[in-house]
């Protein structure tokens, strides 16, 4: 295999399928993403792409594994004052490729850990720059935009503020600054969010123009804090005498933002003949409904079923806003430039297919849950997952649980429930025997089930519940579960000048 070089970005935090200009279906109208609409046209566009889970930590883990939460052991989000992170008997496609020679970086948004040996550092990434957690998980100077906004930072006290959203919980603190990490060394705590863009950028610029220097093969994982609340678009930094700005305003800035970087990160792979980079840009899960006008869209993938009896149907859920995502693959002379691909992917196969286009084999022992996408990327075939599951990630029953499987244009729902939605309300859980089944090809909103009574439901349903069966077994079965550690304790909070309000402390 002649590719030495992989760039892969997971730029989207929070972002929605129809965020993409290039799924939206009014083309007509001025797009917000014209770098990321480019790379579709010189690449691939994947359309059925899925999240491996619908919210942060697990999404993450399972990208950076190739294993389900239940396997891995990570199945929800970790907390500020987390002990632990992803399990240290789980293994990283970032540690098989350094072994492997090749130079790892991340840039981002790491929630996976951020204590010790947890760390990107320690976890086989060469170098590390990042915020250890989601962005509303700490206080700023300046705050961005979020609904209901936070308060600054304390300059003087210890004096803690919190918000509280219609369902009931807290969200929003001062007593912890937000921090930015290099390596693993607190290098500014409140960070700057206003600036926090360009210093992303500039640095994987470095990273890139390092490796080249080295000719040497790189893996650059970016998991940035777009499209996650606060927003905090550079070019938009409010000031005093500012008018409020308008609906969606803020929200298409964001957007515009996160899309410069891509084609800064594009250019400079451009720049160099020599260059052999991939490129493979996706997100974490869907928008978080419950932020209104600071949320992103799910296109056409609205979960009416759930909608229509309350709560959200985007993150958090295993309805489909919650966990397809725009997704783009390119590679100049690999990826048939102007393609489209309808295969069942996932970002489980991030993993394997990484693995295979760097001709390098994963672990033996290791029972994977995602597939190689190399036929799909470099040769069009459309064969993507049989079935492909779908965790809860907290709108109902237990966190990981395989709650929902597709197989092909049929969906299966065991269980349902809605997350917060803008309006405050929730989805009750409800359990589902015989299971919800939809047919996506014809009604890719999920807004009427099919007919227990007919035969295409009961052929749709022998197909899941034996899949499910199968999987739920075979983890079962699995010696080398992991389990995280989802301790917590105040003095594993980030922070490096505990004699300060906020552990505030200035950049170097």
């Amino acid at each position: 295999m002649d590719a030495n070089k992989s760039v892969f970005n997971q730029n989207g935090d929070d972002i929605g399928w129809g965020d993409l200009g290039a799924n939206q279906q009014e083309r007509q109208k001025l797009s917000n993403t014209p770098n990321l609409d480019l790379m579709a046209q010189e690449g691939m566009r994947l359309t059925d792409f899925h999240s491996p889970a619908s919210t942060c930590s697990p999404s993450r883990a399972a990208l950076l594994t190739g294993r389900h939460g239940l396997r891995n052991g990570v199945t929800h989000n970790f907390a500020v004052g987390s002990v632990g992170g992803l399990p240290l008997s789980e293994t990283t496609l970032a540690e098989i490729l350094h072994q492997n020679g090749y130079y790892t970086a991340m840039i981002g948004k790491w929630h996976l850990g951020h204590n010790g040996p947890y760390s990107p550092t320690n976890r086989g990434f060469d170098y590390y720059l990042g915020i250890p957690y989601s962005n509303d998980m700490g206080c700023t100077d300046q705050p961005g935009y979020d609904i209901p906004p936070c308060l600054p930072c304390e300059p003087g006290s210890q004096i803690q503020h919190y918000r509280v959203s219609k369902a009931g919980h807290s969200s929003c603190y001062s007593k912890v600054a937000l921090p930015l990490f290099e390596n693993e060394t607190i290098v500014e705590q409140p960070l700057d969010l206003w600036r926090l863009t360009q210093r992303y950028t500039s640095t994987a610029l470095d990273v890139i123009l390092k490796a080249r220097k080295q000719a040497q093969p790189f893996l650059l994982y970016m998991a940035l804090a777009h499209m996650h609340v606060p927003l905090s678009p550079h070019f938009h930094v409010p000031l005093p005498s500012a008018p409020h700005p308008s609906e969606g305003a803020v929200y298409a800035a964001s957007l515009r933002d996160m899309d410069e970087l891509v084609g800064a990160i594009k250019n400079a792979s451009d720049a160099s003949e020599k260059d052999n980079t991939l490129i493979w840009f996706t997100g974490d899960n869907g928008p978080w409904d419950q932020k209104c006008l600071y949320s992103g869209s799910v296109g056409p993938f609205q979960g009416k079923w759930q909608t229509s009896r309350g709560g959200g149907s985007a993150k958090r859920t295993t309805w489909e806003g919650g966990h397809r995502v725009p997704t783009v693959a390119y590679w100049p002379g690999r990826v048939p430039a102007n393609s489209t691909s309808s295969a069942l992917l996932s970002g489980l196969d991030i993993f394997p297919t990484l693995l295979s286009l760097a001709g390098v084999k994963p672990l033996p022992d290791r029972r994977y849950d995602g597939m190689d996408a190399t036929d799909v990327l470099l040769h069009g075939t459309e064969t993507g997952h049989k079935f492909l599951f779908h965790p809860n990630s907290g709108a109902a029953g237990k966190y990981g649980d395989l709650q929902t499987v597709r197989m092909g244009r049929h969906k299966a729902f065991y269980i349902t429930g809605g997350a917060e939605a803008c309006s405050g309300s929730t989805g009750k859980e409800e359990l589902h025997d015989p299971p919800l089944i939809f047919d996506l090809s014809q009604d890719k909103a999920e807004e009427t089930t099919l007919d227990p009574t007919t035969e295409e439901y009961r052929e749709a349903e022998e197909r899941g519940r034996r899949a499910r069966e199968v999987l739920l077994y075979d983890i079962a079965t699995d010696p080398l579960l992991s389990t995280a550690d989802y301790t917590t304790d105040q003095s594993a909070a980030p922070c490096c000048d505990r004699r300060h309000a906020s552990c505030r402390c200035s950049s170097g």
